[in-house]
This record gives structure tokens, sequence and C-alpha cells, in this order.
């Protein structure tokens, strides 16, 4: 029950996201496998890459860095749901929260910068292949990643960075765990001007990475028309096909929930926590999957680890 307090005195919130569920357990065990499922086929590919030096170029190195970003997105909320589902445990002290949306916000730009990275390690390869191994040299890969990291964290720094002089009148959060939204409606102060400046700053994220990606695949698809040999357009369809995969994945679940949350369209508390809880865990565990199985070389290393492993006959 939401009472008004001071901000000093305030030193936990109080999550009621889930507290119309009819079956929080259920719903809880269903994240928690999903969960397990992700931080294992995620770390299973960081191991794969880092432990076989042949993997060590730039494709597989930005493979790497989305299986760390899709980790945090998901640990900076996963583990708060589990918790309140699971064992009932629905409060988070004010400093914990705060951090939890920072890393939040943090994992949501570092997936776009990621995949937007990736679109132009394909644009490289497919449009310069000579030079490709010149122009994206790993050490270039990873002073990229490190720079992009710094940049998201510079650009996120702005969410916990307006809420903190906020004054906060309520302690309970009505949302799944500490996300923008929920502290900002915590606070005495309207929130209206606040979410619209998320909004922005959201938008000028997503479609500026979805632009650069598009444009990048807009490139590639001239070179492909021009391409003379069937096998080599085939060459270039599975190049792409896994980072495409990721890029529907990643950026339809996230324009849907952006344009119902804006539009005002009229669903439920539990469709709205649901649509949310979708697009973190849902194309953070198809990512790593689609990397195994469609990368040929990290599908032969798991297929030569599995036969290492058989019973002999």
């Amino acid at each position: 029950m939401a009472k008004n307090v001071s901000r000093n005195i305030i030193t936990e919130f109080v999550i009621t996201g889930f507290d119309t569920l009819e079956k929080p357990v259920v719903v809880g065990i269903i994240i928690l496998t999903v969960y397990i499922l992700v931080m294992i086929a995620n770390l299973a590919n960081i191991c794969f890459i880092i432990f076989d030096r042949r993997l060590h170029q730039p494709m597989y190195l930005f493979i790497c860095n989305l299986a760390i970003v899709d980790m945090l997105y998901c640990t900076s909320s996963c583990p708060t749901m589990i918790g309140v589902l699971i064992v009932g445990y629905k409060t988070i002290s004010y400093v914990p929260c705060f951090v939890q949306m920072f890393a939040f916000g943090l994992g949501f730009v570092m997936e776009l910068f990621t995949i937007s990275v990736m679109a132009f390690d394909r644009l490289v390869a497919i449009i310069n292949p000579l030079r490709y191994h010149s122009v994206l040299t790993n050490f270039r890969s990873v002073l990229l990643t490190f720079l992009l990291w710094i940049l998201g964290s510079a650009a996120m720094a702005i969410v916990p960075g307006t809420v903190l002089p906020l004054p906060f009148c309520y302690s309970t959060l009505k949302y799944v765990f500490c996300d923008y939204a929920a502290v900002v409606r915590a606070t005495c102060v309207d929130p209206n001007p606040y979410f619209n400046l998320m909004t922005g700053l959201t938008f000028i994220l997503l479609f500026g990475t979805f632009s650069f990606i598009c444009v990048s695949y807009i490139k590639i698809v001239i070179v492909v028309v021009n391409m003379d040999s069937k096998g080599s357009k085939k060459k270039v369809f599975n190049t792409c096909f896994s980072h495409l995969i990721v890029i529907v994945c990643y950026y339809v679940p996230t324009f849907i929930l952006v344009v119902v949350t804006r539009i005002g369209l009229n669903l439920t508390l539990e469709e709205r926590h649901g649509l949310r809880v979708g697009t973190i865990l849902g194309p953070s565990l198809v990512n790593p999957f689609v990397y195994c199985f469609r990368t040929k070389e990290i599908r032969n290393k798991i297929l030569r680890v599995l036969s290492k492993v058989e019973p002999e006959k």
C-alpha cells in the first residue's frame, strides 16, 4: 500500500507489479528456467570463443560481447522478478534499486550498439572482403567495443541522474522491477516531463541504430544484386542470416513495446508486464542459439565437444 513519506525516510521500495497474478510461483519458475538457459547458453558461447584461438576474430569477438550484454540485460531484472514471484521477497533497497535501473538501461542501449556494430562488421566483410582483416583487426574490434561501453554508460547515466534529485512520496513500485518508469512514478513530481525525456532518448537510440542497420543492409543488398555467381549470393545470405534473426528478435518486440506504451493502447497491467518480460528474455535466449547453430565454426566446436563426452562403445 503506497504511503506518503519523505525522501529521507525511504530506504527501500516494495515491488507490487505481480500482486494480481493468480499463479505467481508458476510464472516465477518459467522465468527462472528461461533465465538459467540464457545464462548457460551465453556462457557456453563465451567459453567456446575464448578457449579456441581460431575464433579470435572480429565477428566472434562481437558475438562474445553480445553474449555478455544479454547476460547483463537479463541479470539486471530477472533475479528481482524471480525473488518476488517464487520467494515472495518484494522489497529492494534504495541504492540497489538505482543500480538496477542503471544496469537495465545500460543493457538496453548496449544491445542496440552491439547489434549495430555487428551490422558494420558484416558490411565490411561483404563490401570489401579483401581488406576486411586490415580494416577490422582484433585490436580495433576490442577498442570499438570498449568505446561503445563507455558511450552507453555515459548515455545511461542520465537515467539515475534525473531521478536522484527528486523527492519521493511513495515507497511502492507498481512495476515488476526498478525500471525508470516505476521509480519516477514513486516521486512527488509530475512524471510526464521525465517520461518525455526518456522517450526522446529511447527514440534517438532505437531509430538511430535501426537506421544505421538499414543503411548497412541496403548497401549489402546492392552488392549482392550485382553479383553474378549464385554461390556467392548464397554465401552472403548465410553470412547475414544469423544477424538478421537477431535484429528481428530484438527490434520488433522493442518497437511494439515502445508504440504500445506511447500511444496509450488499453492493455491490462499483466499484459504490459508480460510484454516487458518477453522483450528482455526472448532475444537473450534466441541470440546464443542462433549463433550456436548458424555459425559453422561454433557449431563444429560444439559437435567436437559433444563427441568427446560420448561414452565409448
